[in-house]
């Protein structure tokens, strides 16, 4: 109990982001949180140490090197321009932020695209005069939305497709879920549009373009760019033609960086420079995670609940809320042996991809991708989306897209 209790406060303090006189950042609330859980011993110094996913960790770090060398170099700036510089309305950059974002995250992996894609849309916000709050809304939105109709969008989409006897998931995926989810990309269009009525209205001036900061470091960075979708490609081809070869996300993440690290003279001041903040996030959400996990709590309410758990409207339900509390990854951790030994067939284990990810839309905490956008975007200049900035749009948005998905499944 008193792990639910924690938790409970860190959702305040992430909500009012201040604790007295004392301005909170997001990741200094979860580390409070779980320094808290390791004082009142709920969870031992080992287990916490267990708890951390080193995977996701090495993922996000060279994940975040290639998105640190991308903006330093300013080739972001300029492939932004290159991309953009037709663009003449704020509806028509909206709609591509969703469904170039989109996209992406389905190939990419949402996290990646969340990384790279902040510096991209602030610098398009400051250039063009389009309010910052609308795009990093627009990008969550994308790399969440997205990343659903892919079994490597996101880390429990990948866990369902390997572990939840998923055949063809890249068919399975892209067959059950891809028109769904455009129809919530253009659904989260609808909602921007909606909420931010006067930012549509008013005129647009196209990003002017700039040269490159650094030339050497920028086609480092190109090179970790390609190398990077030249390895999800692989990954991709061999898992269709059901290669015995394993391209773990975490090794993809690591090649990427390796031409700037190896090869960089500026590599230790990227390093240095990258969001370690986003990173202690992390760390410290997996340690109060695991000790709520632990307590045994919402096993025990799913046990008493009474629920079908099978059914495509409690999936979509149950996934949804709960990710919200536990965050989607140990969600789909447990909900995915309940279905197995249900044994749910193909379209219950999608159902749970589509719940589990498109919770990302309710909430700050319903996906690690939006607390990377908005780490990102007040690291490099201060802009951010409160709790409340978010769940406006956010809750209305994700009831619609929750009916999508249970009509399409």
């Amino acid at each position: 109990m008193i792990s639910l209790i924690i938790l409970a406060v860190v959702f305040v303090l992430i909500a009012v982001r201040r604790l007295g006189d004392i301005r909170l950042q997001i990741w200094q609330a979860m580390l409070l949180g779980a320094v808290a859980v390791l004082v009142t011993g709920q969870i031992s110094p080992q287990d916490a140490l267990r708890s951390i996913d080193l995977d996701v960790m090495l993922f996000l770090f060279g994940m975040f090197v290639v998105g640190q060398a991308l903006a330093e170099s300013g080739y972001l700036a300029w492939l932004s321009h290159r991309l953009l510089g037709s663009v003449k309305s704020v509806d028509v950059l909206v709609l591509f932020i969703l469904v170039a974002g989109g996209l992406l995250s389905a190939l990419l992996m949402n996290d990646t695209v969340a990384i790279i894609g902040t510096p991209m849309v602030m610098a398009i916000a400051r250039k063009s005069g389009v309010r910052a709050k609308l795009l990093l809304l627009a990008l969550a939105f994308a790399v969440t939305t997205g990343s659903v109709m892919s079994p490597i969008g996101n880390p429990q989409n990948l866990l369902i497709a390997i572990n939840g006897r998923v055949s063809n998931p890249f068919l399975t995926f892209f067959r059950l879920l891809a028109l769904p989810t455009l129809v919530n990309l253009f659904l989260a269009y609808l909602a921007l549009r909606l909420a931010y009525w006067r930012e549509f209205a008013a005129a647009f001036v196209p990003p002017v373009g700039e040269p490159l900061k650094d030339p050497r470091l920028a086609a480092l960075s190109r090179a970790s760019l390609i190398l990077l979708l030249c390895l999800v490609v692989a990954k991709i081809v061999t898992s269709l033609l059901g290669a015995p070869v394993d391209f773990k996300l975490t090794y993809i993440a690591l090649a990427a960086a390796l031409p700037i690290v190896l090869c960089s003279s500026r590599r230790l001041e990227i390093i240095r420079d990258i969001d370690w903040c986003t990173l202690v996030f992390f760390a410290a959400m997996f340690v109060l995670m695991a000790s709520v996990w632990n307590s045994g709590i919402f096993q025990a309410v799913m046990d008493s609940a009474h629920l079908n758990l099978v059914s495509t409207g409690v999936e979509l339900g149950v996934s949804a809320l709960l990710s919200q509390l536990i965050s989607n990854v140990p969600l789909v951790a447990l909900y995915l042996p309940v279905l197995l030994q249900m044994g749910a067939a193909t379209r219950e284990m999608v159902t749970l991809a589509a719940g589990s990810t498109i919770a990302g839309n309710l909430s700050i905490l319903g996906a690690a991708s939006n607390v990377i956008i908005i780490q990102n975007a007040e690291k490099q200049s201060g802009e951010t989306l409160t709790f409340l900035e978010f769940v406006r749009i956010g809750i209305p948005l994700t009831v619609a897209n929750l009916i999508v998905y249970w009509l399409f499944l």
